[in-house]
């Protein structure tokens, strides 16, 4: 369950000095830089940059182009109309056997714990079971996605399912694991899973809207097994679905593993915003600075917060600390909006969302992911 945040931070300004190209934020950040040499290196400096700036201007305007027309035909192609609150049913039981986070009970939003994840042998255990759980449960939450389907002349007809009868079997799975559905009570959320369609980034509300042909589901599933959280969360295809929304959903998985891939013990935490951050630029989506990845364990979320786009984040992983990477990826503007819910989060423009999530293990020499069976 992606954590929001209100930190700003600058994204790295790119340079071209003394022939080496440093990371790039925005190509248009190129054209705005002032560069301070020595006279002797000017001309020909001065060559190599315009050079250079060419090369940038082109692609950024390639990728431009693209974007616009991948944007305009994810809209319109299937007329799809703007997302919409449908209704909210009542919040599920929990057995009282079941342990359950101690924010329960309260709709007060729990502070972001300060101290860093790390477990002992018995703890990591307890994690792993946790995060496997999870992983089950999302996969299986998948198989539910569906629309309409029917035949002339046959009577019968399987409605599309709605955001809520999904939550509604998330929510049996769980507990009949003997597990706490996480996201249920947290801070006030009424339900047990988030599902975010379409424009939503993410925290969606399951609701009596049905799924229609053409849309994406982020299935968003966090769960509370022996004092441990395990967190994970998959876009899904409903249906038939536009190239343009294929392709941002195959990338922003790419990006999280891109993000993992350079995890290990003494890795800076910003190398995964960077590493995000260039594998999105190549295909000219946005990657959402908002909402954060985070530490978890037996506290749902904690530091380290996980920037996914360009930061200066200071700090560096340590062997045995656990946290969530949890990229979201734009086809159109980063900016977004929140309903009145004061959850649901929407693109501001209108154009999809997608995301991706797993629950990490940091190793001497890299990262396992826990939410995988």
């Amino acid at each position: 369950m992606a954590l929001a945040t209100s930190t700003s931070l600058s994204h790295a300004t790119s340079s071209f000095i003394n022939g080496e190209t440093k990371s790039l934020s925005s190509f248009s950040q190129l054209r705005n830089h002032h560069f301070h040499l020595p006279s002797s290196k000017n001309a020909n400096f001065t060559k190599q940059l315009v050079i250079y700036a060419k090369r940038l201007s082109g692609l950024e305007e390639a990728l431009r182009i693209r974007r616009e027309r991948e944007l305009r035909g994810s809209t319109t192609a299937k007329r799809r109309p703007p997302l919409r609150r449908g209704r909210v049913s009542q919040r599920l039981p929990v057995p009282d056997d079941i342990p359950k986070p101690p924010y329960v009970g309260s709709r007060e939003l729990p502070e972001i714990a300060k101290e860093h994840q790390i477990h002992d042998a018995e703890g990591l255990a307890r994690m792993r079971a946790a995060c496997e759980l999870a992983a089950r449960v999302v996969d299986y939450a998948g198989t539910l996605v569906r629309v309409g389907a029917g035949k002339y002349h046959v009577e019968l007809f399987e409605p599309s399912v709605t955001t809520n009868e999904i939550d509604k079997a998330v929510h049996q799975m769980i507990i009949d694991a003997g597990a706490y559905p996480s996201p249920l009570g947290y801070g006030g959320f009424p339900k047990s899973v988030c599902t975010s369609v379409n424009e939503c980034m993410c925290h969606g509300i399951p609701d009596s809207r049905q799924l229609q042909d053409g849309d994406i589901i982020n299935i968003d599933v966090t769960v509370y097994l022996n004092g441990y959280h395990g967190d994970t969360s998959k876009t899904f295809f409903c249906g038939d679905v536009s190239e343009s929304i294929k392709r941002l959903v195959k990338v922003t998985e790419e990006c999280l593993h891109y993000g993992i891939a350079v995890c290990k013990d003494g890795a800076l935490f910003r190398k995964i915003g960077k590493r995000i951050s260039e594998h999105a630029e190549k295909f000219g989506y946005g990657v959402v600075n908002r909402f954060v990845g985070h530490g978890i364990g037996t506290v749902f979320h904690s530091e380290p917060l996980i920037f996914h786009h360009r930061n200066d984040k200071s700090g560096s992983m340590v062997e045995g600390q656990t946290f969530t990477i949890e990229p979201i990826l734009t086809l159109g503007s980063t900016e977004c909006v929140t309903w009145e819910d004061n959850w649901t989060t929407l693109t501001a423009d209108g154009s999809p969302a997608a995301q991706f999530e797993h629950t990490i293990l940091i190793t001497k020499t890299g990262a396992e992911i826990l939410t995988t069976y």
